[in-house]
């Protein structure tokens, strides 16, 4: 895909996954990429700003011998996620409405 995913989207699709379970950081960005065609780093600074503005928390759990750090999205960002899907509710109305067609103006 050519169009690149905006931050605000991105962010928007980390606690989509999020909201439906707790993932540890490789787990999600094989979650993302199977929508989106990203890089594997590229998740890894979301989750920092994520959680640096109290939209998630981490707790590590063991496995094999290492630990796995796991995300999980608080109040917040339940709030964030309600906020950005209503924006793309309307952002993609308004694209849909140019790109799909669907213009009726005429001059």
């Amino acid at each position: 895909m050519a169009i690149q995913i905006p931050t605000r989207l991105l962010d928007g699709a980390v606690l989509a996954f999020l909201k439906q379970d707790d993932l540890y950081g490789y787990a999600l960005t094989q979650n993302v990429q199977k929508i989106f065609s990203i890089s594997e780093s590229t998740i890894y600074p979301v989750l920092r700003r994520l959680k640096k503005n109290n939209c998630l928390t981490t707790y590590d759990e063991p496995y094999q011998g290492r630990n796995r750090r796991y995300y999980h999205i608080t109040d917040e960002g339940l709030t964030l996620l309600n906020t950005i899907q209503d924006e793309w509710q309307d952002f993609s109305a308004r694209v849909n409405q140019v790109l799909g067609g669907q213009n009726d103006q005429s001059n």
